[in-house]
């Protein structure tokens, strides 16, 4: 089975940062994946701008080393390679001064799609807004990208979202969370919309609780004076993880649209209930021989900011009252594992008798390591001897169901910035939904803050800290995956 490319209309795009990280590790590998796999016209073209000292042929070479530091030899082909660099620019460009505007808006077509990606700082966000609408660099055809984090609290986002407003239409923003471009995470809306076998069961009828982890074994990687300031809470669950919880809880929208998506998605965060203090934990992990303290990485020995979250959330409307939300995400935990797990009541009388060790049916959705969706069912275990009931999944794993196929999936980069170019905002947050996360989010910081309690320690190498496993143990449950 093999993926189908459609080629993308001819594009100018421009990547302000791009000598940055992100630019580097991940927005232009892709950018040549998708050349590489003939979904880029050879018409299309690519800027670099920021603020290095470099000519289009020491820019070029020093791309091509990023591409080799950062993409599988398996993807480099040399004559791909030397045909996409030829499509690549550069321009040295101060955000808020003068120079460098004149050269890209001399470079920049009509008549095409202009793309532009902020990797740069939320500061920067309106001095190129205005800089762009100044050098008459913004046409209807003009779509811009902006990165997390979308502000620290609802002020700042709101003010981020009323600058951008002053140069762009709300359709013309792509406020990107690359969770979403995740292959599950779309599959998860095609499992649930797709198929009549789920949707019948997708409520608090049916659903004894939906648990959400996503586990990391990196430390702060280098981010230790943003993680300081910001911590878990923002970095993660206002973002990524709230958005696995809009897909779960949402209700079937009117059509796969960009606009009914969100309105959905919208609902859910306005009906979340507000947490209570012992539905929420913080950690942070401690040092040990092979890795340093949080404390250490970022460089503070008093920071209250956390490397740990989990929650209890409750969705306050007919579909999911009374059904629990926990949700769990860390840095240097036990195993690196994103999943989604919707698991199941059992059912109301059993005609078998109770046997040790036995759960009920469990929906889950891998992100990564291996992504794919199982589900786990109870039969008859085979062989004489009684009915001995055991559990056995119902796998799709994608490298094993779609073969070489799999391996060429996008990734989330690839498929969201072929969205920018389609115009298509289905996987991108629109303004209102990043403030309503915000609204919801901020009491939960607000309340940490006021209380002034330090965040729970844990082992690097855990699950987490104790605490965290109690708010499962209180209610008869238990986390899936990692073990303490």
């Amino acid at each position: 089975m093999v993926s189908r490319v459609i080629p993308v209309d001819e594009f100018d795009l421009v990547i302000f940062g791009g000598t940055g990280d992100l630019a580097r590790r991940k927005i232009f590998p892709a950018l040549y994946r998708r050349f590489h796999r003939g979904q880029i016209q050879p018409g299309s073209r690519i800027m670099a701008a920021a603020r290095r000292e470099f000519d289009a042929q020491a820019f070029r070479e020093f791309l091509a080393d990023s591409l080799r530091e950062f993409m599988p030899a398996d993807d480099m082909a040399s004559a791909d390679m030397s045909r996409f660099l030829e499509l690549v620019h550069y321009v040295k460009l101060d955000a808020t001064g003068s120079e460098g505007w004149s050269d890209l808006a001399q470079w920049i077509r009509n008549g095409v799609v202009q793309a532009y990606y902020f990797s740069v700082a939320p500061s920067l966000f309106a001095p190129l807004s205005q800089r762009l609408s100044k050098s008459k660099m913004i046409t209807p055809n003009s779509r811009v990208v902006v990165e997390k984090p979308f502000g620290r609290d609802l002020e700042t986002a709101r003010a981020l979202n009323a600058e951008l407003a002053t140069c762009f239409a709300e359709n013309q923003i792509y406020r990107i969370d690359h969770y979403l471009g995740k292959e599950t995470v779309q599959n998860l809306m095609a499992v649930r919309f797709g198929n009549v076998l789920f949707e019948p069961l997708w409520n608090a009828q049916y659903v004894d609780h939906v648990q959400i982890t996503v586990a990391e074994t990196v430390g702060v990687d280098g981010r230790g004076a943003y993680f300081d300031g910001a911590g878990t809470m923002r970095d993660m669950v206002q973002n990524h993880l709230m958005q696995l919880v809009c897909l779960i809880a949402m209700e079937p929208p009117s059509a796969f649209e960009p606009d009914a998506v969100r309105d959905e998605k919208l609902k859910v965060i306005r009906a979340l209930r507000p947490v209570a203090p012992d539905d929420m934990v913080r950690g942070q992990y401690n040092g040990n021989g092979e890795y340093e303290s949080f404390r250490d990485e970022v460089g503070n020995p008093k920071t209250r900011s956390e490397s740990f979250v989990a929650l209890r959330l409750g969705i306050a409307n007919w579909r999911w009252s009374g059904v629990p939300f926990y949700l769990r995400t860390g840095k240097r935990l036990g195993a690196r594992m994103s999943e989604i797990a919707v698991v199941f009541k059992d059912p109301p009388h059993s005609i078998f008798a109770p046997q040790e060790g036995r759960r009920g049916n469990v929906l889950a959705i891998r992100l990564q390591p291996d992504e794919g969706i199982s589900m786990r069912v109870t039969i008859k275990e085979p062989g004489p001897g009684g009915m001995r009931l055991i559990e056995v999944p119902l796998d799709m794993s994608f490298a094993e169901a779609l073969g070489p196929a799999a391996t060429q999936v996008p990734d989330a980069y690839e498929r969201l910035i072929m969205d920018v170019i389609r115009g298509n905002q289905t996987l991108f947050m629109r303004g209102d939904e990043v403030e309503a996360a915000w609204r919801w989010t901020d009491p939960i910081v607000a309340a940490w803050n006021a209380r002034s309690d330090a965040p729970r320690p844990y082992d690097c190498g855990s699950s987490g800290p104790y605490e965290a496993q109690l708010l499962l143990d209180r209610d008869g449950r238990r986390w899936r995956g990692i073990t303490v």
